[in-house]
Protein backbone atom coordinates (compact mmCIF):
# COMPACT_ATOMS: atom_id res chain seq x y z
CA UNK A 1 0.00 0.00 0.00
CA UNK A 2 1.29 3.46 -0.90
CA UNK A 3 1.00 6.65 1.13
CA UNK A 4 -1.76 8.91 -0.22
CA UNK A 5 0.45 11.95 0.46
CA UNK A 6 3.96 10.88 -0.62
CA UNK A 7 3.14 7.89 -2.85
CA UNK A 8 5.87 5.85 -1.12
CA UNK A 9 5.16 2.39 0.33
CA UNK A 10 3.95 2.46 3.92
CA UNK A 11 5.01 0.02 6.60
CA UNK A 12 2.58 -2.12 8.57
CA UNK A 13 2.92 -1.84 12.32
CA UNK A 14 1.07 -4.29 14.56
CA UNK A 15 0.64 -3.58 18.21
CA UNK A 16 -1.77 -5.35 20.56
CA UNK A 17 -3.67 -6.82 17.62
CA UNK A 18 -4.10 -3.48 15.84
CA UNK A 19 -2.52 -3.10 12.40
CA UNK A 20 -1.65 0.43 11.38
CA UNK A 21 -0.20 1.55 8.09
CA UNK A 22 2.49 4.16 8.72
CA UNK A 23 4.43 6.36 6.31
CA UNK A 24 8.06 6.78 7.29
CA UNK A 25 8.34 9.82 5.02
CA UNK A 26 5.46 12.08 6.13
CA UNK A 27 4.57 10.22 9.36
CA UNK A 28 0.92 9.85 8.35
CA UNK A 29 -1.18 6.94 9.60
CA UNK A 30 -3.92 4.97 7.85
CA UNK A 31 -6.66 3.33 9.90
CA UNK A 32 -8.82 0.71 8.27
CA UNK A 33 -12.51 0.96 9.18
CA UNK A 34 -13.02 0.27 12.89
CA UNK A 35 -9.35 0.44 13.88
CA UNK A 36 -9.66 3.88 15.47
CA UNK A 37 -12.14 2.46 17.96
CA UNK A 38 -9.80 -0.46 18.65
CA UNK A 39 -6.96 1.97 19.34
CA UNK A 40 -9.01 3.96 21.85
CA UNK A 41 -9.95 0.68 23.58
CA UNK A 42 -6.33 -0.50 23.68
CA UNK A 43 -5.26 2.84 25.18
CA UNK A 44 -8.22 2.75 27.59
CA UNK A 45 -9.30 6.19 26.40
CA UNK A 46 -12.99 6.84 26.76
CA UNK A 47 -13.88 8.52 23.52
CA UNK A 48 -16.99 9.65 21.75
CA UNK A 49 -15.80 8.90 18.22
CA UNK A 50 -18.79 9.23 15.90
CA UNK A 51 -19.66 6.96 13.00
CA UNK A 52 -17.26 8.43 10.45
CA UNK A 53 -19.51 7.65 7.50
CA UNK A 54 -22.24 9.82 9.01
CA UNK A 55 -20.02 12.92 9.08
CA UNK A 56 -20.62 15.51 6.38
CA UNK A 57 -18.00 16.29 3.76
CA UNK A 58 -16.23 19.60 4.43
CA UNK A 59 -15.20 22.03 1.71
CA UNK A 60 -11.43 22.41 1.66
CA UNK A 61 -8.73 23.93 -0.50
CA UNK A 62 -6.55 20.91 0.33
CA UNK A 63 -5.83 18.60 -2.58
CA UNK A 64 -7.94 15.43 -2.54
CA UNK A 65 -5.88 12.34 -1.88
CA UNK A 66 -6.41 8.82 -3.20
CA UNK A 67 -7.62 6.13 -0.82
CA UNK A 68 -4.73 3.70 -0.36
CA UNK A 69 -7.19 0.77 -0.58
CA UNK A 70 -9.41 1.62 -3.58
CA UNK A 71 -7.68 4.66 -5.14
CA UNK A 72 -10.88 6.80 -5.09
CA UNK A 73 -10.43 10.42 -4.09
CA UNK A 74 -11.01 10.73 -0.35
CA UNK A 75 -13.42 13.18 1.25
CA UNK A 76 -12.33 15.77 3.76
CA UNK A 77 -14.25 15.50 7.02
CA UNK A 78 -13.95 17.29 10.31
CA UNK A 79 -13.37 15.01 13.27
CA UNK A 80 -13.33 16.93 16.56
CA UNK A 81 -12.26 20.08 14.71
CA UNK A 82 -9.45 18.31 12.84
CA UNK A 83 -9.61 17.96 9.06
CA UNK A 84 -8.90 14.34 8.06
CA UNK A 85 -9.28 12.26 4.91
CA UNK A 86 -12.01 9.60 4.68
CA UNK A 87 -12.48 7.00 1.98
CA UNK A 88 -15.91 7.51 0.35
CA UNK A 89 -16.29 3.71 0.24
CA UNK A 90 -15.75 3.39 4.00
CA UNK A 91 -12.31 1.75 3.82
CA UNK A 92 -10.81 4.00 6.48
CA UNK A 93 -9.21 7.27 7.55
CA UNK A 94 -5.90 8.98 6.84
CA UNK A 95 -4.33 11.13 9.55
CA UNK A 96 -1.48 13.48 8.73
CA UNK A 97 1.28 13.73 11.31
CA UNK A 98 -0.06 15.08 14.62
CA UNK A 99 -3.75 14.89 13.71
CA UNK A 100 -4.43 11.61 15.50
CA UNK A 101 -3.19 12.93 18.85
CA UNK A 102 -5.32 16.07 18.44
CA UNK A 103 -8.46 14.02 17.78
CA UNK A 104 -7.86 11.68 20.71
CA UNK A 105 -7.13 14.56 23.09
CA UNK A 106 -10.37 16.29 22.10
CA UNK A 107 -12.53 13.15 22.24
CA UNK A 108 -11.14 11.99 25.57
CA UNK A 109 -12.56 15.08 27.32
CA UNK A 110 -9.19 15.89 28.85
CA UNK A 111 -9.13 12.68 30.93
CA UNK A 112 -5.79 11.68 29.43
CA UNK A 113 -3.44 13.15 26.90
CA UNK A 114 -4.32 11.28 23.72
CA UNK A 115 -1.23 12.50 21.89
CA UNK A 116 1.09 11.27 24.63
CA UNK A 117 -0.78 7.97 24.83
CA UNK A 118 -0.48 7.42 21.08
CA UNK A 119 3.25 8.14 21.17
CA UNK A 120 3.68 5.77 24.12
CA UNK A 121 1.59 3.12 22.33
CA UNK A 122 3.44 3.36 19.03
CA UNK A 123 6.76 4.60 20.36
CA UNK A 124 8.32 1.17 20.76
CA UNK A 125 7.77 0.51 17.07
CA UNK A 126 7.85 3.94 15.46
CA UNK A 127 10.00 6.92 16.28
CA UNK A 128 7.33 9.64 16.11
CA UNK A 129 8.77 13.06 15.33
CA UNK A 130 12.17 11.97 16.57
CA UNK A 131 10.84 11.39 20.10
Amino acid sequence: MDCPVCSVPVIVVERQGIELDYCLSCKGIWFDAGELGLLSQALQIKTAIPDIMSLAVVASQEKKRPCPRCDKKMDKIELEGVLVDRCPNGHGLWFDWGELGQVLERTSAGAVSGGEQVIKFLGETIKVGGK
